[in-house]
């Protein structure tokens, strides 16, 4: 039986174990945590769970895909929640817009709020936002890593592609020339935080996230999205997947000084393998798992894999949970944003002054409402979070470094009466922790930023052609970060395996990646 080596149980390691193991080859996952999950964590307090990472799903048919291959579906594993309104976008001159699982009642809701001038700009937007996803989803999220040499060969029709994904403007660009109403483009320019990036310089192509979550719906997951990372571990261990957790890998096994990956060095010893799958950073398997690999450097003009653990960092984020007061039904939604006076200020001081936000915007998630997460007898656990720089790679913050972010965040809540006086910041960690507790990622969220036109060509492939045997499921890796796009990642590594080992089995695009409205 064919064996593949995992290292990291984060949702890129567990969706590959899982497509692996449902075609029969005999996976272990190699674990320095000791539980699933990677930045889908969990903490505690005073008896009470709560997640600590991300808190929103979309695209739930990547799972739906990956459950019946092996053998169950996403409604026997776990149960999504949806509400609606499900987020609400709070703005300094008191407007509120609430958006909702359908798109017909969010541009209704947009035109009660703005006029019928601004709902029929957010309308015509979200049209061209699903062209952009229908042509690039099958291209760039659902199939292996495109490169720009590939796509000059292919013709004609890929250059139609590139073409309707609006590949030379920027995130804003687009969105200013639709856009009239400021409102909706601080909305809109939002949507480049998904993928860690600056509007100002992420191409148009991104706006296509737009569309992933308010044209095909966002859901929340009974429990917590960590269920969500439970039921994937529970699945695959029903199909015979051996984890290993408190186990950090120190290094690949590469025999004899041969250029192919054949398994793990750990603690306790060599584990051999047929191949592995590195669910980490890729800085962190370039610096400390392939010590003294030549790897090439990535360029757009480069049409071999390359694992680039030079491009610039993703954002990364402040994050705390509050225990607050639990507030009546209907007064507080599952998801909430307080936006600044300047939005794109924040957008100057993450990537051109390197700097936490002098005005930050704060997400709020409830996570009984989100989540239907069970809270205390009158307390709920708020989620919050603010963009922020990732670390440097030559000086590591300190908590103290931070403080100024955290008050300015606890002090737009109090303002806006989000929070009560009484309430109690329990938990936080910083962009410092974070890039302590994932190595390599200097606390960046989503691996690379995707600021320049050709972002999409640059990232590294799930199949790393200069070390065989090697490949990568993670958001650093094809197709970004997310919670779906690591599924899919990892998806995308088990499937390149199957070809490289005579044992394909074509992995197809979920049928409803399309446009759910007309």
């Amino acid at each position: 039986m064919m064996s593949v080596a995992i290292i990291g149980a984060g949702i890129g390691g567990l969706s590959a174990a899982l497509e692996l193991a449902a075609k029969g080859v005999k996976v272990t996952v190699f674990e320095a945590a000791s539980a699933p999950g990677g930045k889908i964590g969990v903490g505690q307090h005073d008896g009470v769970e709560f997640d600590t990472g991300p808190s929103l799903l979309t695209m739930p048919e990547v799972f739906e895909d990956l459950f019946r291959l092996a053998g169950t579906s996403l409604a026997d594993e776990v149960e999504l929640v949806e509400s609606a309104p499900y987020m609400r976008y709070h703005y300094p001159d008191g407007v509120r817009l609430d958006i909702y699982p359908d798109l017909d009642q969010s541009i209704a809701a947009i035109g009660q709020q703005l006029g019928s001038r601004a709902s029929g700009e957010f309308a015509d937007f979200m049209r061209y936002a699903g062209k952009i996803w229908e042509s690039a989803a099958p291209n760039f999220i659902f199939s292996q890593a495109p490169s720009l040499g590939s796509m000059a060969r292919l013709g004609l029709s890929s250059l139609t592609t590139l073409w309707s994904i609006d590949p030379l403007h920027t995130m804003l660009e687009s969105i200013d020339k639709r856009v009239e109403s400021q409102h909706l483009r601080h909305l809109l320019a939002r949507f480049a935080t998904y993928n860690g990036s600056d509007p100002r310089s992420a191409p148009a192509t991104l706006n296509c996230i737009a569309w992933v979550e308010m044209g095909q719906g966002a859901r929340g997951v009974r429990g917590g999205i960590i269920e969500l990372a439970r039921a994937l571990h529970r699945r695959a261990l029903a199909l015979g997947v051996d984890f290993r957790f408190d186990s950090p890998v120190l290094r690949l096994h590469r025999p004899s000084g041969a250029g192919e990956a054949r398994g793990v060095e750990t603690a306790s010893g060599v584990f051999k393998a047929d191949a592995v799958v590195v669910n980490a950073d890729v800085r962190h398997l370039v610096e400390t798992l392939l010590p003294g690999a030549n790897i090439a450097s990535a360029s757009s003009n480069n049409d071999e894999s390359s694992l680039n653990a030079d491009a610039p960092a993703s954002m990364s984020g402040w994050t705390g949970v509050i225990r607050a007061k639990r507030r009546p039904e209907g007064e507080r939604l599952g998801h909430e944003v307080f936006f600044p006076e300047d939005y794109i200020q924040e957008f100057r001081d993450i990537f051109d002054h390197k700097r936490a936000p002098t005005d930050p915007t704060v997400y709020v998630c409830a996570q009984e409402k989100a989540h239907q997460r069970t809270g205390w007898a009158e307390d709920e656990a708020l989620f919050i979070m603010a963009n922020a720089p990732p670390e440097s790679s030559e000086v590591q913050s300190s908590a103290q470094d931070w403080a100024p972010l955290r008050d300015a965040m606890l002090k737009r809540l109090r303002n806006a009466a989000a929070i009560d006086p009484g309430d109690a910041l329990i938990w936080e960690r910083s962009p410092a922790q974070l890039a302590a507790q994932f190595p390599g990622s200097r606390g960046a969220l989503y691996g690379a930023a995707s600021n320049s036109k050709f972002a999409a060509f640059q990232r590294p492939q799930n199949r790393v052609k200069e070390i065989p045997g090697l490949y990568l499921a993670s958001g650093s890796a094809h197709p970004g970060g997310g919670v779906p796009l690591c599924a899919q990642s990892g998806r995308l590594a088990a499937q390149a395996i199957h070809e490289d080992f005579g044992r394909s089995q074509k992995q197809k695009s979920p049928a409803r990646f399309t446009k759910r409205h007309t």
